[in-house]
C-alpha cells in the first residue's frame, strides 16, 4: 500500500511508536512521520506509506495549527508538566485578556526562538535532551520561526488559591517551532514563570482532526479499509501547480532529463509533473541553465 495516513495520534505514544505499529498494521517497513508530536500531546501526525514516505519532508514544511492551555505561575525544566518545577511566583492579581492579547501579539510574525533543553534537536551530534539528562549545560542553536497567530479562545481562568491563571490559545505556526517555548516565552513577556499544560495538534500537513483516523481505527479495519484510509502522494503537493506531461516529455522526465522553461510560465514556484493522473515529480526553475529540473522524483511505476 501507498499513501499519507492522517493518524489521530493518542497520548502516551511517541511518534515512534506511530511509525512502528503503522509498520505492522501496512505491513511494511517504508513509513515514516512528518513531524513529532511528544508523548503528552495528542492530534494529527500525517504517517507516509510505500513510496508516499517521499513527501515526508514537504509535509514537515507544512502550516501547523495547536491548541492549548498555558499556566502562568510556574515554569518547569521541561516547559511542559512532565518536568520539575524550576521556578515559582503566585499571581496576585490577574492579568487582564488585554494585557495577554498584547503579549500575544509580540510572539507573532518571524521571531526567534531558542529550542528548550528536553527536545530532540541536535548540537555536536548529541540531541539536546542528552545533555539535559546528563545535567550538561550546553549552547542551545536560535532558530527563526514564524508564527501565523497566536491568540486567546476564551476567557482565562484564575485559581485565588494556588495564585495561578490559566490561558486557552490557539496558535498557528511554521515548521519548527516549539510550542511550549511560546508559552515559556509569553510568561517571560509578562514577568512571570509559565508552563505548557495541555496540547493538541489541530492541523498538518493539510489534514484536520476530522480527516484524522485513530490507531483502533486502524487495529479494527479490513485490508479494503486500509486503503481507503490512504490519501494519494499527490495530496502532500497540492499547493503546487500541476503540469500535464505529454509521452515525450514523460520519457525525459522518466530518466531525470531537463525540461524547456516555456513549458510554465512562473518561474519562481515549483511545478508539480503529472502523468496517467499520478503524481511523477516535482521540479524547479534552474535560472542558470534557463531550464526546469528535478527536485524531487516521486512515481516512476
Amino acid at each position: 500500500m501507498d499513501g499519507i495516513l492522517p493518524l489521530n495520534k493518542d497520548r502516551g505514544m511517541t511518534s515512534h511508536d506511530a511509525v512502528f505499529k503503522c509498520r505492522k498494521i501496512f505491513k511494511t517497513r517504508k513509513v515514516g512521520h512528518s513531524g513529532t508530536l511528544d508523548p503528552n500531546v495528542d492530534g494529527v501526525l500525517p504517517i507516509c506509506v510505500g513510496r508516499a514516505t517521499k513527501a515526508v519532508n514537504y509535509l514537515m514544511a507544512s502550516g501547523k495549527v495547536y491548541k492549548g492551555e498555558i499556566i502562568l505561575g510556574f515554569a518547569t525544566e521541561t516547559e511542559d508538566l512532565d518536568g520539575a518545577v524550576v521556578a515559582k511566583k503566585a499571581i496576585e492579581r490577574p492579568f487582564s485578556q488585554e494585557q495577554i492579547d498584547q503579549a500575544m501579539a509580540q510572539l507573532t510574525g518571524e521571531i526567534i526562538q531558542i529550542p528548550p533543553m528536553y527536545s530532540a534537536v541536535k548540537v555536536n551530534g548529541k540531541r539536546l535532551y542528552e545533555y539535559a539528562r546528563a545535567g550538561q549545560s550546553v549552547e542551545r542553536p536560535k532558530r527563526m520561526i514564524t508564527v501565523d497567530y497566536f491568540k486567546q479562545t476564551k476567557p482565562s481562568t484564575y485559581d485565588a488559591v494556588k495564585k495561578q491563571q490559566t490561558l486557552y490559545f490557539e496558535v498557528g505556526c511554521g515548521k519548527g517551532t516549539y510550542v511550549r517555548t511560546l508559552a515559556l516565552d509569553l510568561g517571560e513577556i509578562l514577568g512571570v514563570p509559565a508552563v505548557m499544560s495541555d496540547l493538541t495538534r489541530l492541523q498538518s500537513g493539510g489534514f484536520d482532526l476530522k480527516k484524522s483516523v485513530t490507531l483502533e481505527q486502524l487495529i479494527n479495519a479490513t485490508p479494503e479499509e486500509l486503503e481507503t484510509y490512504l490519501y494519494p502522494l499527490e495530496y502532500a503537493f497540492q499547493s503546487y501547480p500541476k503540469v500535464i506531461l505529454t509521452e515525450q516529455q514523460w520519457q525525459k522526465v522518466k530518466n531525470g532529463g531537463f525540461l524547456p522553461a516555456n513549458i510554465f510560465k512562473d518561474k519562481t514556484t515549483k511545478i508539480l509533473l503529472m502523468y496517467g493522473d499520478k503524481a511523477r515529480a516535482l521540479y524547479y526553475y534552474d535560472d542558470k541553465k534557463d531550464v526546469f529540473r528535478s527536485e524531487q522524483m516521486l512515481d516512476l511505476a
